[in-house]
C-alpha cells in the first residue's frame, strides 16, 4: 500500500509541475499576444547552413523567451543568408523570416534561453527589431567551423542595409 502511495504521489508531483510549466507558458503568450505577426517568407528554398534554431528572446534577457509567433520553439533548422534578410527554414515549426532592414547586429554568445554551450562562441545570435521591440535570435550551427562565415555574412548584410 505504501509504495502505491508513493508512486501516485510522485505521479501527482510530476503532474503538478508539468501544469505550473503549461500555465506559465500560456501566461506568457498571453503577456506577449501584442507582438505583431512575423514577414511572410519569400518564396523559394534558399539552403542555409544547417543546425539549431535555439529561440528569440527580447534583446538583452536571454532568459526572457519569446513564446507567441512559435518564436520560442526550438528546432533544427537550417540558416540562409539572403539580400532580402534571414530564413530559418525549420523542421516543426514554421519558417522564421527577418528582413535585413529589421537586422541590427550579430555576434557569438555561449548561451540564450534553452541552450548554453560550453565554448564561448558556441551560438550565433542575431539582434533584430519587429513591431517596435528589439530581439535576439539564438542559433547554433551545426559544424563550429560555419559561425565565423555565418556571422561575417550576417555583419556584411547588416553593413549594406546601413
Amino acid at each position: 500500500m505504501k509504495a502505491v502511495l508513493g508512486v501516485l504521489g510522485t505521479l501527482l508531483v510530476i503532474g503538478g509541475g508539468w501544469f505550473g510549466m503549461y500555465r506559465g507558458w500560456r501566461n506568457r503568450q498571453s503577456r506577449q499576444a501584442d507582438l505583431a505577426p512575423l514577414p511572410a517568407v519569400p518564396e523559394g528554398k534558399v539552403k542555409g547552413v544547417e543546425g539549431v534554431y535555439v529561440a528569440t528572446t527580447t534583446a538583452g534577457d536571454w532568459m526572457d523567451r519569446i513564446a507567441v509567433h512559435e518564436l520560442g520553439v526550438r528546432s533544427t533548422a537550417d540558416l540562409a543568408v539572403s539580400e532580402a534578410g534571414l530564413i530559418f527554414h525549420r523542421q516543426g515549426a514554421s519558417d522564421v523570416f527577418i528582413p535585413a532592414a529589421h537586422l541590427t547586429g550579430v555576434r557569438t554568445d555561449r548561451g540564450i534561453a534553452g541552450k548554453v554551450t560550453a565554448e564561448a562562441s558556441g551560438l550565433v545570435v542575431v539582434t533584430w527589431t519587429h513591431d517596435g521591440r528589439e530581439l535576439d535570435t539564438g542559433f547554433r550551427p551545426r559544424r563550429k567551423a560555419d559561425s565565423a562565415g555565418l556571422t561575417a555574412s550576417i555583419s556584411t548584410l547588416i553593413g549594406a542595409e546601413q
